[in-house]
């Protein structure tokens, strides 16, 4: 989907589009043109125009747009609640509103100043509230005492998530994931992220993005087509069972569903790799 605001964007036309591909539309395309030029240009492009008068996804009773983006997608997420209230005192140079929104306002209006590109811009600026959000998050609680003023805050932040961009720890939401899967595989056949996520109290849409990254680069429906694989040959090998029980009994809708991604993970039909298997018993019995 597109969605279109006017150029030379600071604080909530960079806040927006990074609520938008986290949480709402992971491969939406953001477009920044000028100001007189945004509603014709949506309209050819078939684009949702935002943070602009006289538009939906606008300005509303002392509230920025990144406010109506979270009202209107019901996103339910105390961090993002956090986060707008700094968003909403930066955009309107309210900073009563939290101790963070004059960190927050200081550090686009300097990138803004350096960086003429909005989309070079909006790349760095998703990174700086991707640290934000795990602020929000994660350490929030945390005392001016622990953690240094407001501003500093934000610019530690920013760093860490740099410096940690490669970093190997695995997050522990992964192991508990990886347990519930495995719990839930053989007896809840129709078992979704979004199911998961509530167990998890994570945001399905940081999960469906982040599950690739711990497991084996699958998507989520990959790897549990994986495992309903290894599941399948465990069965070939052990039971007794007809091709269209195993089928059933793993979660495929039908035989030939289930001979179809057999055969693309395996190289093979189950047929065929049953026959080897009662030739190899067969061989070690001779």
């Amino acid at each position: 989907m597109k969605w279109i605001t006017r150029e030379r964007p600071k604080i909530d036309r960079i806040a927006c589009p990074w609520l938008i591909k986290r949480f709402i539309d992971p491969e939406a395309e953001i477009i920044y043109v000028p100001f007189s030029d945004v509603i014709n240009q949506a309209d050819r492009l078939k684009a949702i125009p935002f943070d602009i008068p006289d538009v939906e996804y606008t300005h509303y009773e002392g509230q920025c747009t990144f406010d109506y983006f979270i009202k209107k997608h019901k996103l339910n997420d105390p961090a993002l609640t956090r986060m707008a209230a700094i968003v909403r005192g930066a955009d309107t140079d309210r900073h009563d509103f939290a101790p963070q929104a004059a960190g927050l306002e200081a550090i686009f209006a300097g990138l803004a100043h350096n960086i003429k590109d909005d989309h070079v811009l909006l790349e760095l600026g998703m990174t700086i509230y991707d640290g934000l959000y795990s602020w929000a998050k994660d350490l929030y609680h945390l005392k001016h005492t622990q953690a240094g003023p407001a501003e500093q805050m934000l610019l530690e932040i920013f760093n860490r998530y740099i410096n940690n961009a490669g970093s190997s720890k695995t997050p522990e939401w992964v192991a508990e994931l990886k347990s519930l899967i495995q719990d839930q595989i053989d007896t809840n056949l129709s078992i979704t992220l979004k199911d998961l996520s509530k167990d998890l109290d994570v945001n399905p849409s940081y999960l469906s993005r982040e599950f690739s990254k711990y497991f084996d680069n699958l998507s989520y429906g990959e790897y549990i087509r994986k495992l309903r694989i290894d599941r399948a040959v465990d069965l070939l090998k052990t039971s007794k069972y007809s091709l269209t029980e195993i089928a059933y009994l793993t979660g495929f809708s039908d035989q030939s569903h289930f001979t179809r991604i057999f055969r693309q993970q395996m190289g093979e039909t189950p047929s065929q790799f049953k026959k080897k298997l009662l030739k190899s018993k067969k061989d070690s019995k001779s």
